[in-house]
């Protein structure tokens, strides 16, 4: 919705699911942990339905088909054609990509090493342990120590021990090198930035994902000491970003060529969206389903996790912000360069962390934690970008 208030342009979410997103995922932690006290084996029967390579379930299928329909709304939406275009505005696509891909993954790694491994480990348990798969491709022994974890036997299936805090450590890892390609989209709506250059720079993030994202996850996660092959992040980029793209850009022109563009974005579009909504909130329900004990013994889990999350958007944020200004760019562009940094996509991270460490892990439960906090965050960003215009030309 667009209103006029005092000769400048006002401009409001109007889907209540974008309104209410964190009320949303607050009923879903409720609802999982309600589901896994009186269900406790249906969570984990879904994530048995799964591809398996040697005997191991590497591709959940029912999380596979919640998150293809999360992420190929957004891909559809995409006019690729415009990346060319973009070209031509140099600097705001520069700073992006340069915070997006040089500076957030190793902040993200820094601040979170700092207070899930040191000031908070105390409060998540030094001790604690958390059960995820071992990596793809590797055929490891009963006892055998891989990176921080060791080989054990549950229920006679292989799993990696590793410590509960390096579990959340993983996630936080996965959410800083997933810049956002969704939300931010209604972020610099609302902070009334430059919608196409905004289309432009979701473009050449996503195709950068293709070719970084599994560079630096393996690269800091091994750091971490929790390394994974590369062929696991190859099919996780394959499976969550490339064929979402791929189906995005093609079904886009096949749609608008055989029913025209208005067609596309009136009807097709809307149709989608409540699909995309339900796809999110079951993948989300599913997750906290399995972390139920987890949450119930120790309730400040999320707070804990939120912390450097926090703290990693807001830094981001004032590090793309204060650049931008050096830089001298109009308000509308310097909005959404700091925003697509500040924000992060959820839904690659969820998907990554599903798939590479699994269901039941302490990583995925952090990627969902930053779908908690993304809303209330970024909304505080959007006013103080409001309340900000008269910093730039």
């Amino acid at each position: 919705m667009t209103m006029q208030k005092n000769g400048i342009e006002e401009r409001k979410m109007t889907s209540v699911f974008e309104r209410y997103l964190t009320l949303w995922v607050g009923l879903c932690i409720i609802g999982g942990v309600f589901l896994g006290k009186i269900a406790p084996g249906l969570a984990k029967t879904l994530d048995g339905m799964a591809i398996y390579v040697n005997d191991a379930p590497v591709v959940s299928i029912p999380i596979a088909v919640c998150l293809f329909f999360m992420m190929y709304p957004i891909m559809v939406k995409i006019d690729f054609g415009k990346v060319v275009r973009g070209g031509k505005i140099t600097k705001p696509v520069f700073l992006t990509l340069f915070l997006n891909w040089c500076i957030k993954p190793f902040t993200m790694y820094a601040i979170a090493l700092v207070f899930l491994g040191f000031l908070l480990k105390g409060f998540i348990g030094a001790e604690a342990m958390d059960l995820v798969k071992i990596p793809f491709g590797l055929d490891l022994p009963v006892g055998a120590t891989h990176g921080a974890g060791t080989v054990v036997l549950i229920e006679g299936v292989k799993m990696l021990e590793i410590p509960l805090w390096r579990s959340y450590f993983a996630g936080c890892i996965l959410l800083g090198i997933a810049p956002c390609t969704a939300m931010v989209l209604v972020w610099n709506y609302l902070a009334r930035g430059n919608d196409g250059l905004t289309l432009v720079m979701v473009a050449l993030n996503s195709l950068t994902m293709l070719i970084l994202y599994g560079v630096l996850g393996g690269f800091l996660l091994g750091v971490g000491r929790l390394p994974i092959p590369w062929q696991a992040l190859l099919l996780s980029v394959s499976v969550y970003v490339a064929l979402p793209l791929f189906a995005g850009y093609f079904s886009r022109k096949w749609i608008i060529a055989a029913k025209g563009e208005t067609w596309f974005q009136e009807k097709f579009l809307g149709v989608l969206t409540p699909i995309t909504i339900s796809a999110l909130l079951v993948t989300l329900v599913l997750l906290f389903s399995f972390k139920g004990e987890t949450i119930w013994s120790n309730p400040l889990t999320i707070l804990w996790i939120s912390i450097p999350l926090f703290l990693q958007t807001v830094f981001i944020f004032i590090l793309g912000y204060g650049a931008a200004r050096l830089m001298k760019l109009r308000y509308e562009d310097a909005a959404p360069a700091a925003m697509i940094g500040a924000s992060n996509h959820f839904e690659v991270a969820i998907a990554t962390a599903v798939m590479l460490f699994g269901l039941s892990s302490g990583a995925a439960l952090a990627t969902v934690v930053g779908v908690l906090i993304e809303v209330p965050v970024m909304l505080m960003l959007v006013e103080f970008c409001k309340r900000t215009t008269d910093w730039f030309d």
